[in-house]
């Protein structure tokens, strides 16, 4: 396997600008990369807005973080591209986990009657709404934490985004839960 060739020596430059806050760096390298991004995106997502919203993710990323481009690995070209592509497989990933149903509650135990069978649908039932009804991040980062059994750790790799978001999504969904679960008078 050949060894990644060197950026261009503009390349080089964007990257100074960028991380010296040059908002026209930023503009130059919009202009030369967004039809690029854009269509990496829609092709992977299948989707317009999916596309838009990548595109600028790669962008907010870039200007956020310009040092996290190395030109000694790559062109600047290939960074993005790459970046663009993985933004784009995440968001496909997290449209699969949120078109996926929730599982069905277990039915209740025999020995407890029908009338306890009844109340546990009922509760399950408003959970399904209450958890639906979060934002989407706080909403998968509870599905994968408390329906899969994954650690904090394991649902900030599946999600992509760093432990302590991670955990702060599981920490403020359940908190949301639980609000809303108390107004409704589920819970005291």
């Amino acid at each position: 396997m050949d060894a990644p060739r060197p950026a261009p020596a503009g390349d080089e430059d964007l990257r100074a600008r960028l991380a010296a806050g040059d908002e026209q760096a930023l503009g130059e390298v919009y202009d030369l990369y967004a039809p690029l991004v854009y269509g990496l995106a829609r092709r992977v997502t299948g989707d317009r807005e999916a596309a838009h919203d990548v595109t600028q993710e790669v962008f907010a990323g870039l200007w956020e973080r310009p040092l996290a481009f190395d030109p000694g690995r790559g062109s600047l070209r290939g960074w993005i591209a790459t970046l663009a592509h993985r933004r784009s497989v995440d968001w496909v990933r997290r449209e699969a986990r949120r078109r996926r149903p929730l599982p069905e509650p277990a039915p209740a135990a025999a020995e407890g009657g029908a009338d306890e069978a009844v109340l546990a649908g009922e509760l399950a039932s408003r959970m399904k709404e209450s958890l639906n009804a979060l934002p989407v991040p706080m909403r998968d980062a509870l599905e994968l934490a408390y329906y899969r059994g994954l650690t904090y750790r394991q649902v900030a790799a599946a999600l992509g985004i760093p432990e302590g978001t991670a955990k702060s999504r599981i920490r403020s969904g359940l908190a949301r839960l639980g609000d809303r679960l108390e107004r409704e008078g589920l819970f005291p």
